[in-house]
């Protein structure tokens, strides 16, 4: 690939993607996600995890332009800074006309899903479709997309690259389909990349090796990764933060091993315990029990509360804002339930914050 850039400090330049205050509204009321913010510096991977309706796809969708019919951004803002030579530019997205996102949208940002032959044409060769992509994308001529397709075909790890250029969709496996996308995605040489549930589909082993392509494609070309799944596992072994989103709203962030390993809110520690993840905690499978809020429904405090094993009166009294602990992670609870655990305290079960997150690591191997 090309410009190798190592993963950039956060406070050198400004973040390559930065979400301020998003709301995204329904019908122009309800409101499917909620006051989030969130920011990628160069080269960072950030791990967007939740159980299903929790707000992860249309936070994505709202950074790249495209959300469904009846959705729309009600309040925030959603800037791009993107690298000019030796300087750095920013473009605010939510402020862009459709002719705007042209220049933004497969260009300056990839993207990547979990059904990536809903993502293709039938009727085209994978090959056409990528050096297409090339032309309007870089300007190439017929025969330089051409060469260039089969050159980032070979790069993402596929094999007998010219032969494949010829081939339709559908007699590519699962796979070798979500490469295709990954080599048109970064064919432009994004800044930022968003794989949303773009493993789900797979086999342990081809989720692995597409884990592993787009964590060297980031270190190569220096890509912001915004990797959305449910999987903590994948999380633990591909993401440098790791943001946890519920009914809607941000209710932790932080780095990954921290984050994993003395979760400070109670929604990620039950979600570690439901994924078994690494034993965390338990010797048995767990559940969460309840059921999330309605889409867009307004509760007058906490959202979680009616799930949360540890809620008080104080929970349901008012807004709980999402704060800075101690540690310097953020979470959205009055009870940040191990933020204060001290290095190397061990739990009811006598694992130490350092044994939950190589437990935890481990399973993702």
């Amino acid at each position: 690939m090309s410009r190798p850039v190592e993963a950039t400090d956060r406070t050198e330049h400004p973040p390559v993607l930065a979400v301020e205050g998003l709301d995204v509204t329904i019908g122009g009321a309800a409101r499917a996600v909620r006051d989030v913010s969130l920011s990628l510096a160069r080269g960072e991977s950030v791990g967007l995890v939740g159980e299903s309706g929790s707000g992860k796809s249309l936070t994505c969708r709202a950074v790249l332009g495209v959300l469904p019919p009846g959705c729309e951004v009600g309040q925030g803002r959603i800037t791009l800074a993107v690298r000019e030579g030796d300087a750095d530019a920013t473009t605010e997205l939510t402020a862009l006309t459709r002719k705007g996102w042209n220049g933004v949208r497969g260009r300056r940002v990839g993207a990547v899903f979990q059904d990536p032959a809903s993502y293709l044409n039938p009727s085209l060769t994978v090959g056409r479709q990528l050096a297409e992509q090339l032309r309007v994308g870089r300007g190439l001529s017929r025969p330089a997309a051409h060469t260039r397709a089969v050159e980032l075909f070979a790069a993402v790890g596929l094999h007998r690259p010219e032969e494949l250029y010829h081939q339709y969709p559908h007699e590519l496996s699962g796979g070798m389909l979500q490469r295709v996308l990954i080599a048109i995605a970064v064919s432009c040489d994004p800044e930022l990349l968003i794989a949303d549930e773009a493993t789900t589909a797979l086999d342990v082993v081809i989720q692995a090796e597409i884990l592993e392509l787009l964590g060297s494609l980031r270190k190569e070309q220096g890509l912001a990764l915004l990797l959305v799944t449910h999987d903590l596992a994948v999380v633990a072994e591909s993401c440098d933060r790791v943001v946890v989103m519920y009914a809607g709203e941000i209710v932790e962030d932080g780095p990954t091993p921290q984050v994993l390993a003395a979760p400070a809110h109670p929604y990620t520690e039950a979600l570690l315990r439901v994924a078994s993840v690494g034993d965390w905690g338990r010797r048995e499978l767990d559940i969460i029990p309840g059921r999330p809020p309605e889409t867009g429904a307004d509760l007058p405090g906490c959202r979680f509360a009616d799930r949360c094993a540890y809620v008080t009166p104080q929970c349901t009294d008012g807004p709980v804002a999402l704060r800075t602990l101690d540690t310097g992670r953020r979470a959205r609870c009055l009870r940040p339930t191990w933020s204060t655990e001290p290095p190397g305290a061990a739990d009811d079960d006598g694992a130490t914050a350092a044994d939950r997150t190589a437990a935890v690591q481990g399973a993702a191997l």
